[in-house]
């Protein structure tokens, strides 16, 4: 009888896991649901946004093999044109193949450089998620692991200004890939229009 009584009075003193605890007091219990929930929206969104950066990538690929592919099909045709024009009539008219090559270069240009803006706003997006997604995992944890002790208004306060005051270090322009690659381009153009006179005057 004693050692039952013992036995008893042990499991009475023995304190509940914070799971139970948070399943027998209905605010945590809502917490947690809602956390875990949150969660996996974030996740979801973390999923949506790396398709999204793969897609304007494969059409940032695209563009770059267009623009190629173009320039040296309207260098051939134009070979082959100067080929079969010993009077340089096409001489006299480079000005037009020269100016829709200008044209498309332009055009082209523009598309690569507002795709590549696409690409770093969604990379931005995308590691903004992220940043959610570890602060609402670390409170999901704090949350199982301190049970009926973990402080509603506090931690929950604590989150809301974590995400209000994080604020974007905006760092002093420089040059980036983006624009190396713009600068490439625009300088390929330039070749294209010398070569473009070449073939059609020489």
């Amino acid at each position: 009888m004693a050692d039952q009584s013992t036995n008893s009075s042990i499991m009475e003193s023995k304190p509940l896991h914070p799971l139970h605890q948070i399943a027998s007091t209905p605010t945590h219990k809502l917490l947690l649901k809602q956390w875990l929930k949150e969660e996996e929206l974030i996740l979801g969104r973390i999923a949506l946004k790396e398709t999204q950066i793969d897609s304007v990538r494969k059409e940032i690929t695209m563009l770059y093999i267009f623009f190629f592919l173009f320039h040296s099909t309207a260098l051939i045709l134009l070979f082959n044109a100067s080929a079969r024009d010993p009077h340089g009539v096409g001489c006299r008219r480079s000005w037009i193949p020269s100016l829709c090559s200008l044209l498309f270069s332009l055009g082209l240009i523009w598309a690569i450089r507002y795709k590549t803006d696409m690409e770093v706003h969604l990379e931005k997006l995308l590691e903004r998620e992220k940043e959610d997604g570890k602060l609402m995992a670390k409170c999901v944890e704090e949350l199982k692991k301190k049970g009926v002790e973990f402080d509603l208004m506090k931690e929950v306060d604590a989150l809301r200004r974590a995400k209000s005051m994080r604020i974007e270090a905006k760092a002093v322009r420089k040059w980036s890939a983006r624009d190396f690659v713009t600068l490439f381009f625009f300088t390929v153009s330039c070749f294209v229009l010398a070569f473009t006179r070449i073939i059609l005057c020489n």
